[in-house]
């Protein structure tokens, strides 16, 4: 055949291909015999195969994968993919449903979109000019995975949109999901060659769509259905989500066949009951039911909160639950140190899953509930994946149970257990040396605004600190290119530059240090403001809670009248955790009164004048409960020996001079808000800004000055001009700090 003929053929080909696709995948109408599509499949291959040269990228021949990857690369969402807030009940869709009439100041009934919440994985398709390009996870909703590759070996997903009239850059959201045929044949399929099942669909999804090796993801079962878009760049879309679901449609993109257009809420709550009768006859696993608000433009008004927007809410169906039995109650210490508690559950059956272990929490929760062990329990999995004890059943509880203490020191490392008032969370206090937080604090200490040591990544820090190479932040002034470039993945190329990262970090500032040392509550505002009124870190590590923490006089009587009338069996300060009578009066002020006093009569027997306490350091921003995680911190044993170990390793800082506690610096009291790129890194001016008594917050809001903004500044810049808030451009904010300077 000649190559002009061949061309036109493949062309046909691929056009016939794809209108099969879409009418299988999208309509779900097919039109031939699975034998008639495999024909034309195989003589497009053939006849690429005879005519290399004319394959394309958007041919169905390329979805069977390419060679195997090292690892996925990270993809940052130009629009970033939001999570959803949930209804668990009734009365919180009405109450969903009331917030948006009213923010639209809307009397009627509100017009939604609503389609069933699926149970698989979130993603983001990228095309341009009508071709798929790039293909991204979720990730933690501003950044995600690459997984392009592997997303192209997916039937469902068009390599090229159909028709015309697509924007330039279209970005699709979606979500990839295994039907439950799919899933209970590649089960099947893995029980036959003996490996490993999988749980449930999405656990299989998740599996399949993450294989580095693509040809592995060509042979799972995959589908997907579109349920937004994100960006939008040269072309329009439509006045409604509904509308858009047609585009992406009509442009071969699957969307669900439940989608449906909805007035007011008691449409919203028959189609919620409609889908929940008919859940288990669907072919594939979901949750619940996704409501938007339908017009585009009513979205845009009612906009965002935190990381959900306003205008749409996921009703999720009440979760499994099955009885069993605690059989123990254990405590773990998470990657930043919470520790919270555990059931050791007689092995049951919920939701897919066999379940041996449930989430308490917290101690709060525990005394809420009493669960003990022994208990016969309620379990379920919340939101159908973490597994909770729900409810104890009191009139099963066995003879001699007793309630479930909090430890006063950390399993893992010892440490003391530490819960400021007021925090649900108990937290390990041995961040530096705590073997459960090794691989967070030394990843914490090694990033771009504590120590900054170039090359030092998470996947690098995890390797090290598995291969007993790092146990804390200091041993990592000890590598050498030899040990480094022997790691996997790791040249002598890579190792020399890291090496070198770490020679330059040793030279550093004091706030740096201290913020990487990841004392909880301490961030890089509170970390310079604590390093430029102590001075020098051994002025620091001096600090008691008495030097931070104020008892008035007025206070110290009422305390002392207070104390005197305490029952004599709570002998121990550390014992009033709140005292009666006095709000004002929390553990951090236990814990100072107990570093004078060991016993409340002592305290009693000292009298009222010398209860009272005038703190002789004041550090702004730092309260009661901070001032106790920063003096804890430094009272560790081990915390002080690792700063020992990593002064010895050469890390060192300028001297600070100490400002006079009466110095008021040109910028204090205003705030200022960096978004957008600048001819230098952001921490350059947040340091200058700092220096000035300024504060630098992360957020835009009617209680900030101004707004210093970059090239491509986003959404900051937006709302500082919806707030009326002064907008500076870099050259303004040089002349700001100069003139600040000057005075």
């Amino acid at each position: 055949m000649k190559k002009s003929a061949a061309a036109a053929r493949l062309e046909e080909l691929r056009m016939l291909i794809a209108h099969h696709d879409y009418r299988y995948y999208v309509l779900d109408e097919p039109e031939v015999p699975d034998s008639e599509y495999d024909r034309l499949f195989r003589e497009l291959r053939d006849l690429e195969g005879a005519h290399p040269d004319l394959v394309t990228p958007d041919s169905p021949t390329q979805r069977v994968g390419g060679a195997p990857l090292a690892a996925f690369h990270e993809v940052e969402h130009r629009v970033p993919m939001l999570s959803l807030d949930n209804a668990l009940t009734a009365q919180a869709m009405r109450e969903f449903d009331r917030r948006v009439r009213e923010r639209l100041q809307r009397e009627g009934d509100v017009v939604y979109a609503a389609e069933p919440k699926l149970d698989g994985l979130a993603i983001n398709l990228r095309y341009e000019h009508g071709l798929l390009v790039e293909a991204a996870t979720r990730g933690d909703g501003r950044r995600g995975e690459n997984v392009t590759q592997n997303v192209r070996t997916i039937g469902a997903v068009p390599l090229r949109l159909r028709g015309g009239g697509w924007p330039d850059v279209l970005e699709v959201r979606g979500e990839i999901f295994m039907p439950r045929k799919g899933f209970d044949e590649l089960n099947a399929r893995q029980r036959a060659a003996g490996d490993k099942t999988f749980a449930n669909p999405r656990n299989a999804a998740a599996g399949s769509l993450r294989q580095l090796d693509p040809t592995i993801t060509a042979t799972r079962p995959l589908a997907m259905f579109s349920y937004g878009v994100g960006e939008i760049d040269g072309g329009a879309m439509g006045a409604t989500h509904s509308a858009n679901m047609a585009l992406l449609k009509g442009w071969g993109l699957p969307v669900s066949p439940e989608l449906q257009v909805l007035e007011g809420l008691d449409a919203c709550d028959a189609y919620f009951d409609d889908m929940g009768r008919r859940r288990a006859r669907l072919a594939y696993d979901i949750d619940g039911v996704v409501f938007k608000v339908d017009a585009l433009a009513d979205q845009q008004r009612l906009g965002f909160v935190a990381r959900a927007p306003r205008w749409a809410i996921a009703r999720k169906f009440p979760a499994q639950e099955e009885l069993t039995v605690v059989e123990a109650i254990e405590f773990q210490v998470g990657r930043t140190g919470a520790v919270t508690p555990v059931a050791r559950l007689h092995p049951v059956f919920v939701g897919g899953v066999t379940v041996s272990n449930a989430t308490l929490h917290n101690m709060d929760e525990i005394a809420r509930k009493d669960v003990r062990v022994g208990d016969t329990v309620f379990v379920r999995r919340a939101g159908d994946v973490i597994p909770e004890v729900v409810r104890v059943l009191i009139e099963r509880r066995p003879k001699a149970t007793s309630p479930v203490d909090m430890p006063t020191q950390c399993p893992e490392c010892g440490s003391d257990i530490v819960r400021p008032e007021g925090e649900a969370v108990a937290r390990c206090s041995g961040g530096l040396f705590c073997p459960a937080q090794r691989k967070e604090a030394i990843k914490h200490f090694a990033s771009r605004r504590a120590m900054d040591i170039e090359g030092l990544g998470d996947k690098l820090v995890e390797q090290l600190v598995d291969l007993g190479l790092v146990e804390d932040p200091a041993d990592l002034f000890a590598l050498d290119v030899e040990t480094l470039s022997g790691l996997e993945r790791m040249g002598e190329k890579s190792a020399h530059n890291l090496v070198d990262a770490l020679i330059r970090s040793r030279d550093t500032t004091l706030p740096r240090f201290l913020f990487a040392l990841g004392i909880l509550g301490i961030g890089e505002t509170i970390a310079a403001t604590v390093a430029e009124t102590c001075g020098t870190l051994d002025a620091v590590e001096a600090l008691r809670l008495s030097n931070l923490i104020e008892i008035k006089p007025s206070q110290a009587k009422r305390l002392h009248e207070i104390l005197e009338g305490h029952p004599e069996q709570r002998a121990r300060m550390l014992d009033l955790t709140v005292v009666n009578g006095a709000k004002w009066f929390t553990h951090a002020h236990a814990a100072m009164l107990a570093e004078r006093f060991e016993r409340i009569r002592d305290a009693v027997a000292a009298g009222p004048d010398a209860l009272a306490n005038a703190p002789d350091t004041k550090i702004e921003g730092v309260g009661d409960v901070l001032a106790e995680k920063l003096v804890t911190f430094f009272r560790q044993p081990h915390n002080r020996d690792v700063i020992g170990k990593l002064q010895h390793a050469g890390v060192r800082w300028p001297a600070i001079e100490v400002r006079p506690d009466d110095a008021v610096l040109a910028l204090s009291g205003k705030t200022f808000v960096l978004t957008g790129t600048l001819s230098q890194p952001r921490d350059v001016f947040k340091a200058r800004l700092l220096a000035l008594g300024a504060k630098v917050a992360g957020s835009v809001s009617n209680k900030t000055d101004f707004v210093v903004a970059g090239v491509e500044a986003g959404s900051k810049l937006d709302k500082a001009n919806a707030l009326g808030v002064p907008v500076l451009d870099e050259e303004q904010l040089e002349a700001l700090l100069a003139d600040a300077v000057g005075q």
